[in-house]
């Protein structure tokens, strides 16, 4: 059975491995390779996440496989973007592609959700480069485009979207519709 649980410091190097995995192939078609080569080594994101994860103010779910393997992960908290209404913001979401269209990132984002509510947040956010087909899934879910922005990764500009739901409520009732909890 599929389980999604709060991460702990112990899981920060799956995480990092999945992180590490997921971004590549999901950015090598997008980003130039040589901006690629300048990304975050596997040990970097390690440290990253070990010190993710012991922050108060980073909230971070995973999804394991049956065989309790962390196949996924979800991460975020308080907006970065000050000029917007939203108050939460979703800072990371992968699933290795082997367990991608099986509901676990609907699992991860109800999850979030929850959270997002027990911590008062009402509204929610998300930056992705505007190139990521993946960017669907939260279209698909009703979030709307809320504006756009370039990022900087390695020596290249990119165009990053933000996507938005103003009302967790909407959230939750498209999540339902789609029969994941």
């Amino acid at each position: 059975m599929v389980k999604v649980r709060k991460a702990t410091v112990i899981d920060a190097e799956q995480i990092a491995s999945v992180h590490d995995e997921t971004w590549k192939l999901t950015y090598e078609p997008i980003i130039q390779e040589d901006d690629l080569q300048q990304v975050t080594s596997f040990e970097n994101r390690k440290i990253m996440w070990e010190t993710t994860l012991r922050s108060s103010h980073h909230h971070v779910f995973v999804v394991e496989s049956t065989e309790g393997d962390i196949v996924g992960f979800i991460s975020g908290g308080k907006s970065r973007t000050e000029h917007t209404q939203l108050d939460g913001e979703i800072y990371d979401i992968y699933i290795l592609p082997s367990h991608q269209r099986k509901g676990f990132g609907q699992k991860l984002l109800y999850t979030f959700i929850q959270e997002c509510e027990e911590l008062g947040y009402e509204s929610l956010l998300v930056w992705i480069l505007t190139d990521n087909p993946y960017g669907q899934f939260y279209v698909r879910l009703g979030a709307r485009k809320i504006e756009a922005d370039n990022v900087t990764i390695g020596k290249g500009t990119y165009e990053e979207t933000a996507y938005g739901w103003e009302d967790l409520e909407q959230l939750k009732g498209a999540l339902a519709s789609s029969q994941v909890q």
